[in-house]
């Protein structure tokens, strides 16, 4: 028997429906606990298996290009593949398109081990690990986002899109602590089995909730072919002109966001002449800054007004980034301080804009057009890296940091200008 569908009791229409504007189960706070425990043990154990595999090749090769391409692999399939996972989210239950994810990846890792211990890896399985997850992710993703606003009430529903971002952030400081002591006290096998282990608590935790099926066409819906219903998530998005502006420029505020993530340690092994325990630290401090952040969005809630919101967090982004650019290499501390509040921006960022999708896109389209939102931004990632990459050698990191964050800044001004994009932050448009 699944979760109670029982009406929350009051007076208030508003209180007994959902995000969507279902009716909303009596225990949906149980509910979403469950899901997110089952989901936050997954992240976790996907988290120490990623870091597992990176050191593995890393030991064994030492090779910069293999840890590049395995970067690509981690983005491109998720990237290519997000929008059809948007249309099997929309044309099927979409809980059990998050099971069948959940346990497709944690299979995967389940053989990794077992090979691991029969002792036939090779770095070709671990390559096949990376793309089966960001695979498993392409269709996780957007049926997981469209799944939420049916289950939530409305002035909840930015609480729970930011606690991914929170559960990342502490997944990101404790998982590569994890998964090496796990790796070299057990050995590699043992961070693969734990990931099948954490796959299998997720799909357990979903299977009690109950998810209703959301469909825009009858039964002949699955002899439609998929490019005609992927384009109508598109459809979905470009109907409404502010909410497919702000796409586009978030877009491009990714490209220019994506080459500070891997950019951070070269500027504090370069620029700051640091160690490996300095690099450590820079990354801690930002996800440190991340979690700190996203609390603050679960507190307060987001306010009204979340593409001012949105833009404002790239105009901080931007000028935090180019002020780490200006410091001298003597102020390493500075810089990490810097890096704990660039972190706390950055979980402003994909919590209000998943938000503003679920606000003004049908839900039974929603699958479909948090696909090409997925894709958009997964896309962005790498080209942004590899562009940034090439900048950061011709001009130096530190001149990068400087050009990138003015860049970021000016993006977000430009993203709150248009009038549709401002009619986002008004009542009717929510």
């Amino acid at each position: 028997m699944g979760f109670s569908s029982q009406p929350l009791p009051g007076n208030s229409a508003e209180s007994r429906l959902s995000a969507s504007g279902r009716p909303l189960s009596r225990n949906w706070l149980a509910i979403i606990a469950f899901i997110w425990a089952g989901q936050a043990v997954s992240m976790f154990t996907s988290y120490a298996a990623s870091f597992a595999a990176v050191w593995y090749v890393t030991e064994t090769t030492g090779s910069a290009i293999l840890l590049s391409v395995m970067s690509i692999c981690a983005y491109l399939p998720q990237g290519i593949l997000s929008p059809y996972g948007g249309v099997i989210a929309d044309r099927y239950n979409r809980k059990a398109v998050i099971i069948a994810a959940d346990m497709a990846v944690g299979l995967v890792s389940f053989v990794l081990g077992v090979l691991i211990l029969l002792d036939d890896v090779s770095i070709a399985a671990i390559m096949l690990m990376v793309i089966a997850r960001s695979v498993g992710q392409a269709f996780h993703g957007p049926a997981m986002m469209a799944a939420m606003p049916m289950l939530v009430p409305e002035k909840h529903l930015l609480r729970i899109n930011t606690l991914d971002m929170m559960l990342m952030s502490v997944a990101g400081i404790v998982s590569p602590a994890l998964g090496i002591m796990l790796y070299e006290g057990v050995g590699f096998h043992a961070v693969m089995f734990l990931d099948f282990v954490g796959a299998a608590l997720a799909c357990l935790a979903l299977v009690k909730a109950s998810i209703p099926s959301v469909r825009d066409c009858a039964a002949s819906c699955e002899k439609r072919h998929p490019l005609v219903e992927m384009k109508e998530g598109w459809s979905a998005l470009r109907v409404n002109r502010g909410l497919f502006l702000l796409i586009v420029l978030i877009t491009l505020g990714m490209v220019s966001f994506g080459p500070m993530g891997s950019l951070y340690p070269l500027m504090t092994y370069d620029h700051f002449g640091g160690d490996g325990f300095m690099v450590a630290v820079a990354e801690a401090t930002f996800a440190g800054g991340l979690f700190v952040g996203s609390l603050i969005i679960m507190a307060w809630g987001g306010g009204k007004r979340l593409a001012l919101l949105l833009a404002a967090s790239c105009v901080a982004f931007g000028v935090l980034a180019a002020a780490s650019g200006l410091l001298s290499p003597t102020m390493f501390w500075v810089f990490a301080v810097l890096c704990a509040a660039m972190g706390m921006v950055c979980a402003w960022f994909n919590g209000p804009t998943v938000t503003l999708v679920q606000r003004n896109v049908p839900e039974e389209k929603m699958g479909r057009a948090l696909g090409f939102v997925t894709a958009a931004m997964g896309l962005a990632s790498p080209v942004g890296i590899a562009l940034g990459g090439m900048a950061a050698e011709a001009i130096g990191v530190a001149s990068f940091f400087v050009v990138d964050g003015v860049i970021c800044a000016i993006i977000g001004v430009v993203l709150y200008l248009p009038k549709s994009v401002r009619a986002l932050d008004e009542p009717s448009a929510e």
